[in-house]
């Protein structure tokens, strides 16, 4: 049965009953609506919404969070971190099994944590684990060169899908693996079928290791690339959950949706970020003053107010601004185009340049509209913007993974912790050709290398503020990035879901105890 079947026949599904208390009921499909297209389902290895949706619902993890940031048992029924910081032992719960009835073990965990030290995007997540040690199936011990203040944030579904190591410990390139787009998790769906560019559908499994779980029947992740076509879907009831919503207009629109409810819960742990990214490896774009009159010549506020209608707030570092390690004292770039002009005759370029900027195609008013004002606003200081398509997003990723960019829009997420998702962006060693959200931007700093490796490791919050406040300081001046606005993510549900995705990682979470009503 195809997709289009299931979809229409999701329709039909019978009501269910609840009591004056009411309780979790069993049955039913939810269709997600998204825009982005994810190149494969494996989120050991890939970064990113498109993926860490389906993901999480495929594979498990050691551990789950939430909403008041508290580590849950999951695969993980119980841990202890070591007095020292340096060894993390996880007791993994009895009778879990993989999809194709495989046992979960502790070899598979340290497959898994290794597999995705050595390949995920974000390399400072789990750069300190020198080995899982595994004394017997239902114990893995992570051994650490050094305290990591975010392992166990780390260990979250979005981050850390443990993979059969049976299925991917082959020999094969777990990058390029065949099962990244048939993947076989523990996790409280199975996948049924992925058709790229059109769907996702995946099926309860139904030997889920939490008894009573999952209470769906069904998940169709729907695909439709079109915002105004995924709008009609919700507004119609043919989408139930639309996540990741950031567009002033949208957002209003679905605000108007009598069985629709919206809400900004559920991204606590996302951290979202609108950039300008500079590929600093460019002969233009090598040369900091350059970058600054870009920066100088970049109205965030107009952008803020007037393209996103207000919805939005400005963003001024590589911290989030509702992060407590976030330094409100950095160089901000308020515009100036006078500044920005004296700045680009001082680089050479008094007669002006010309420059490329991409951008996601996704999310127009974030993305394609900001854009299209940065070749206005930019001609301002003399340079000739073109902005450059790109026709779906892995042909953007691979453009900016591949460094073939000079600008380019960009969303990132702090993923909860710095060492998480700012510290990939900074890193000289993270300069990783072809893996997108990494260090794209080519930026090499000794000093900012040697501030995060000692924030990785610090466990003290103040002294881990202190060092995060001077590493703004530098990246505030050297601009391999200009910071723009934080997205102002909503996710909008049917009004008869039982417990909407609403925890620090939202969509990106298991959803085994979401539900209809009757």
């Amino acid at each position: 049965m195809n997709w289009t079947t299931r979809l229409l026949g999701a329709a039909s599904l019978a009501a269910f009953s609840w009591s004056a208390a009411p309780v979790l009921a069993d049955g039913g499909t939810l269709v997600i609506g998204t825009t982005q297209t994810p190149r494969h389902l494996n989120g050991a290895v890939q970064s990113g919404v498109a993926t860490s949706i389906p993901s999480t619902q495929i594979f498990a993890s050691p551990l789950r969070y939430d909403e008041d940031w508290t580590p849950q048992p999951y695969l993980a029924e119980s841990w202890e971190v070591s007095d020292d910081g340096l060894s993390v032992t996880l007791n993994l719960v009895e009778g879990a099994t993989f999809h194709d009835g495989a046992p979960v073990t502790s070899e598979d965990v340290a497959f898994s944590i290794m597999t995705i030290r050595d390949n995920h995007p974000f390399k400072s997540m789990f750069a300190p684990v020198e080995s899982v040690e595994t004394p017997d199936p239902q114990t893995a011990v992570i051994k650490l060169s050094q305290p990591h203040p975010a392992l166990l944030l780390a260990l979250s579904p979005a981050l850390a899908p443990i993979l059969p190591k049976h299925v991917y410990g082959d020999g094969q390139d777990v990058k390029s693996h065949p099962a990244n787009s048939a993947p076989v998790g523990s996790g409280p769906f199975m996948l049924e079928e992925f058709t790229a560019g059109e769907a996702i559908i995946l099926k309860k499994n139904p030997d889920f290791f939490i008894d009573g779980r999952p209470l769906l029947d069904e998940i169709i992740i729907r695909i439709i690339t079109d915002p105004s076509a995924l709008l009609i879907a919700m507004e119609n009831g043919e989408a139930d959950l639309y996540p990741y919503m950031s567009a002033s207009t949208d957002i209003r629109r679905l605000q108007k949706t009598d069985h629709l409810d919206l809400t900004t819960e559920g991204y606590a742990g996302i951290g979202p970020i609108n950039w300008l990214a500079f590929n600093t490896a460019s002969d233009k774009l090598s040369d900091v003053r350059v970058r600054q009159a870009i920066a100088y010549a970049v109205d965030r506020d107009f952008i803020t107010k007037a393209l996103h209608r207000g919805v939005s707030t400005p963003q001024r570092g590589p911290i989030i601004e509702s992060s407590p390690f976030f330094d409100d004292t950095i160089p901000t770039y308020d515009v100036d185009l006078d500044k920005a002009k004296a700045l680009m005759a001082e680089a050479g370029y008094a007669d002006g340049m010309e420059l490329t900027v991409d951008y996601i195609p996704a999310g127009p008013e974030q993305q394609k509209n900001l854009a299209e004002y940065l070749k206005s606003q930019l001609k301002k200081i003399g340079i000739d913007v073109t902005v450059r398509a790109a026709p779906d997003f892995p042909t953007w990723a691979g453009r900016v993974g591949g460094h073939d960019f000079e600008l380019s829009m960009d969303i990132v997420f702090n993923w909860g912790d710095p060492v998480i998702g700012v510290h990939r962006t900074y890193l000289c060693s993270n300069i990783v050709k072809g893996v997108i959200w990494s260090n794209t931007q080519q930026y090499c700093n000794d000093r900012v290398d040697e501030i995060l490796n000692a924030a990785a490791l610090e466990t003290d919050p103040e002294a881990r503020k202190a060092l995060y406040s001077e590493f703004q300081q530098i990246v505030a001046q050297d601009v391999p990035v200009y910071w723009i606005n934080a997205l102002p993510y909503h996710t909008a549900y049917d009004k008869k879901l039982v417990n909407p995705p609403k925890g620090i990682w939202g969509a990106s979470h298991p959803m085994d105890q979401l539900s209809w009503s009757d």
